[in-house]
């Protein structure tokens, strides 16, 4: 395997890892199982992409405005399931990612199934001077590593938020609703405003992703987004450890290490047969970890909270 592919997967294990630092924030902290994530990550990169390719936005600030846009629409999803339970609200959000999936797929203004093309001509001439610099050290010829870079500094100062967030008053609260959600509104505090504050932080980090997505791809079609991208997400969640945000970084690492370490497998098998053999692989992989690491690599074994953190 060359150097560029693995800078590839470094991308796509950043991008996954943004994504992750959501459903950690909405399902290890929180206590909600949020399968809408790539519903909120399409929601960020078409978002940004038609206010550029379409609106004439600067990409930087389409991008902000994707952001204020996912959050939104978290925000309307919290308060509209507000009277459902756990179990309906996870159907609920998986539903709504498959909404937005084939909104994007079925409508002009998102291109349909042909896509979007043009919305990444500042990134590609930012990449472009960035690859210059390094070209002095004689790295000019690996084209990916200015999205490297953007996308593991992001990912890295993101943690470290989502780390300082832990230890305020509003995190402490969080994680009262997902322990005694009745409890915590006896003290009254207002938990339906609590949940989509939730809701709406993690859909920002999915769109964040998405925009990652959008310049890694540097071609939106409907089909990126289907749902293997949150469930991806929640094994990464679950081999870093739920309630760990920098459990995400190394779950993140392993998972598309044995993801795509699994191509080195050879054998005679067709293309059909070696893809299912690595699948296999991986997943006889994953289940060995989980058996040795139950709680994941960084998880908290002792359980959860304590009644008097709240």
């Amino acid at each position: 395997m060359s150097v560029d592919f693995w800078i590839n997967v470094g991308v796509i294990a950043g991008i996954y890892g943004i994504l992750t630092l959501g459903l950690q924030l909405n399902t290890g902290v929180t206590g909600l199982l949020n399968f809408g994530q790539a519903g909120f990550m399409a929601i960020g990169a078409y978002g940004a992409g038609i206010l550029v390719a379409e609106a004439g936005f600067s990409l930087w600030l389409a991008f902000s405005a994707s952001l204020v846009l996912s959050a939104a629409v978290a925000m309307v999803i919290g308060w509209s399931t507000s009277r459902l339970g756990p179990d309906q609200f996870a159907i609920v959000t998986i539903a709504f990612a498959e909404i937005v999936r084939h909104i994007l797929q079925n409508t002009d203004f998102s291109g349909g199934n042909q896509g979007l093309i043009g919305f990444d001509v500042e990134w590609r001439s930012a990449s472009e001077w960035i690859t210059l610099l390094f070209s002095g050290i004689g790295l000019g010829e690996y084209k990916q590593i200015p999205l490297l870079l953007f996308v593991w500094i992001t990912f890295a100062a993101l943690t470290g938020l989502m780390k300082m967030l832990e230890w305020t008053p509003w995190s402490r609260v969080l994680r009262g609703i997902r322990d005694d959600e009745t409890a915590i509104a006896a003290l009254g505090k207002n938990t339906l405003w609590f949940r989509m504050q939730s809701l709406a932080i993690g859909a920002a980090l999915a769109a964040v992703a998405g925009f990652f997505i959008a310049l890694d791809v540097t071609y939106l079609y409907p089909g990126i987004f289907d749902p293997t991208f949150t469930f991806f997400g929640f094994v990464i969640l679950l081999i870093g450890g739920l309630g760990n945000y920098w459990g995400i970084m190394l779950g993140s690492v392993v998972f598309w290490t044995l993801m795509e370490g699994s191509r080195l497998i050879e054998t005679s098998l067709s293309a059909t047969e070696q893809a299912s053999l690595r699948f296999l692989v991986v997943g006889l992989l994953l289940i060995v970890l989980s058996r040795v690491y139950p709680h994941g690599f960084l998880g908290n074994s002792r359980g959860r909270g304590r009644a008097h953190d709240y």
